[in-house]
């Protein structure tokens, strides 16, 4: 805890955040998951401490794959020597690959199933928030779900803290939320038990055939 906070305000603009994630919204998040059948490929986006890679893994069942990317080293460490190495111990059959550095950079196959994401979008400039998505986006299988969250109202909180130029571009993010959910059929929740109050974004690649004929109808 006092390790995550310590990194929250050393780099609040990667971070997102300055308390981790309730398991109340780690529940929201990953719940998909138990929906899908057979060996399943899933991706954590900026896991932090790793109150989501925790209930991902309780989830997770022989044959699976789970990537997680991250860029802070001192999260990295910790996720390894408290989490991952210990689950890898008593899961043999199950395939847990954890990746240091930016998802932007990372070397993943895709095919994934499942992505749980915990960046912080509305610190980002929306040019990176467009280019992520869109990454994240292809890396789905047909009919496979990403999942993100924000704090409910944080644009509006945060447009009140900052200038003409991040108001522009908090307005920008917050019109690519509207492409993202009109493309990808958005749905949200809304998770009271969390600090603060937290939204859980879920967005699902179109199979092929929808894709085909939403691009027909464009």
């Amino acid at each position: 805890m006092l390790k995550f906070v310590r990194e929250a305000f050393r780099d609040i603009k990667n971070t997102g955040s300055v308390w981790p994630s309730s398991p109340a919204l780690a529940s929201a998040m990953t719940k998909g998951l138990s929906a899908r059948t057979g060996k399943r490929r899933v991706l954590e986006v900026g896991p932090g401490t790793g109150p989501f890679t925790k209930k991902l893994l309780k989830d997770l069942r022989a044959g699976d794959h789970l990537d997680v990317v991250e860029m802070n080293e001192l999260f990295c460490d910790s996720l390894e020597k408290n989490i991952l190495a210990p689950f890898r111990r008593s899961h043999s059959k199950i395939h847990v690959e954890l990746h240091q550095g930016k998802i932007e950079d990372a070397q993943l196959d895709g095919n994934y199933d499942l992505i749980v994401c915990g960046l912080p979008f509305n610190n980002f400039p929306p040019a990176l928030v467009r280019a992520i998505f869109k990454d994240l986006m292809e890396l789905l299988v047909d009919g496979g779900e990403l999942v993100y969250f924000e704090y409910a109202g944080v644009r509006v909180i945060k447009g009140t803290l900052v200038g003409s130029k991040g108001k522009k571009q908090l307005k920008e993010i917050r019109g690519i939320r509207r492409e993202l959910f009109k493309a990808h059929d958005g749905r949200q929740q809304l998770v009271m038990a969390n600090l603060p109050p937290a939204l859980a974004v879920r967005l699902r690649k179109a199979t092929a055939s929808i894709g085909a004929e939403r691009a027909l109808i464009r």
